[in-house]
């Protein structure tokens, strides 16, 4: 067996230990996934206890921070959806008045949305709940081991890119 094979199993709990786990369960991919799994679930019900604001519409007001207007097809770029799928969570955040559109003064036809006074309220008690998880987080690690893993995360992150682009063109 190779080093890189053996890198597949990990360490399981002593309570664990007599039930087989399926291979991919104990996969870094696999146990990556259910990290950012439940820190995407806590972020959901923080944010909707915090400010109303459902998935979508918290990733917009973050996106859109204290930045200059951006481009509906910016703002659907920088959360990674489309015009459409962001469209409805747009509307709720203009009817809540946390949004403001206007003309593009370089082209009339494209609209820019902002953050209102309230709109930006409610992006700094996200920033404010995000940095406050950050820290819950990260308090158990050393400096040493925090740096460690950020070039590790960096690393991973990397290849992963690299992998995606692999796929995208073996279509």
């Amino acid at each position: 067996m190779s080093q890189t094979e053996s890198w597949g199993v990990a360490t399981l709990p002593a309570a664990a230990e007599s039930e087989p786990l399926a291979p991919i369960t104990v996969m870094l991919s696999s146990r990556l996934m259910v990290l950012a799994s439940l820190l995407k679930r806590g972020a959901i019900l923080r944010y909707k206890r915090l400010t109303g604001l459902s998935l979508v519409e918290f990733g917009l007001a973050a996106s859109l921070g204290r930045r200059p207007p951006m481009s509906v097809a910016r703002l659907a770029e920088a959360v990674g959806q489309d015009k459409g799928q962001i469209s409805r969570a747009l509307a709720n955040l203009l009817s809540r008045k946390l949004i403001a559109k206007s003309a593009n003064p370089e082209d009339s036809r494209e609209v820019l949305i902002s953050l209102t006074p309230a709109g930006l309220v409610a992006h700094d008690a996200i920033v404010d709940g995000a940095q406050e998880r950050n820290r819950r987080l990260l308090e158990h690690l050393s400096e040493a081991e925090f740096h460690t893993l950020m070039r590790q995360v960096d690393q991973l992150t990397a290849i992963a890119t690299e992998m995606l682009e692999s796929e995208k063109s073996s279509r």
